[in-house]
């Protein structure tokens, strides 16, 4: 297909896809488009399932993955208004009553820790749902004290013990700290942006999905890309990252635009070539066809770092 039929088909797509696709690669602001994602399409499903004590699911965190908090995930990157009112309600809720000593966001279980993937990622729809600054401030404070002396983030350090940042927790929490600032946070704001560059540079000393030291593939569920991405970590929404965070092309990069390149189909999409196992509300889109979600990314991450495609 030619961009043009590419454009086209995406624009087929359901209302928050194409949202994303006049802003990202056509530059036109649709809010139009963007006020019709909490009434309609996935957004509307995701809102109807919302129990009456405010939760997705059985609670905050179970089950994976139609809990509250992956389902706050999901409704953020689908882009729904910010304001809608049931989803800041069900934030408010989570920041009374699912905090603990450390100041984060706790989850499940016996233990009293709090998880950084976790914390990331509440940071990443908190934010971007602009919940109260003071309410979201132990947050921040738990995050950047639990920061490593590599750079990055790894989700173990405060509960089985860690020595090496873990890719996962560090593009959970690089997205969080990305979202707060964008919406005009301050509180600590010098102290993460410091954190954010440290983070970007420890994932880009990996190549983005490479030993550090030997330069092998760390894990090859890293060249896979689904959607939606969970807790996990992938070379595109690490590229998708960089692209939303405004980073420039960095040579450490190309290897992982190359792989992406080679995924992409002869009608130049991009599949949905895998899922995460666990309960859904419903299903996007079909492993194994043409992804709308993957395609945007990616003709995104590509237009952002001036590749030919």
């Amino acid at each position: 297909m030619n961009n043009k039929e590419i454009i086209s088909w995406l624009l087929k797509g359901d209302v928050s896809i194409q949202y994303q696709v006049y802003r990202d690669l056509l530059g036109e602001e649709r809010k139009d488009l963007k006020s019709r994602i909490e009434f309609e399409g996935w957004g509307k499903q995701f809102l109807l399932l919302r129990n009456e004590d405010g939760h997705w699911g059985k609670s905050f965190y179970q089950p994976k993955w139609t809990s509250t908090h992956y389902t706050l995930l999901d409704l953020k990157n689908l882009e729904i208004s910010n304001q809608c009112k049931s989803i800041k309600e069900t934030i408010q809720i989570i920041l009374t009553q699912n905090k603990v000593e450390d100041g984060g966001i706790h989850p499940i279980g016996s233990t009293k820790n709090s998880d950084l993937c976790i914390n990331g990622m509440a940071l990443n729809y908190c934010s971007y749902f602009k919940a109260n600054e003071k309410d979201i401030e132990s947050i921040i404070d738990f995050i950047i004290s639990h920061q490593m002396k590599d750079g990055g983030f790894n989700c173990r350090i405060n509960r089985t013990g860690a020595k090496h940042s873990s890719l996962h927790t560090t593009i959970s929490v690089l997205e969080g700290i990305h979202e707060y600032k964008i919406n005009g946070y301050t509180y600590r704001i010098e102290e993460l942006t410091k954190a954010e560059q440290e983070s970007q540079e420890f994932v880009l000393q990996h190549c983005l999905f490479k030993s550090d030291k030997t330069g092998n593939i760390i894990d090859n569920r890293f060249l896979r890309i689904p959607y939606p991405t969970r807790w996990r970590y992938d070379i595109l929404r690490a590229l998708d990252y960089f692209q939303f965070a405004s980073v420039n092309y960095d040579k450490r990069m190309q290897d992982a635009i190359d792989v992406l390149l080679k995924k992409r189909n002869k009608e130049d999409t991009w599949n949905l070539n895998a899922n995460y196992p666990g309960n859904v509300h419903f299903q996007m889109e079909k492993v194994g066809k043409p992804s709308r979600w993957n395609t945007l990314r990616a003709l995104r991450v590509l237009k952002h770092f001036q590749v030919r495609n």
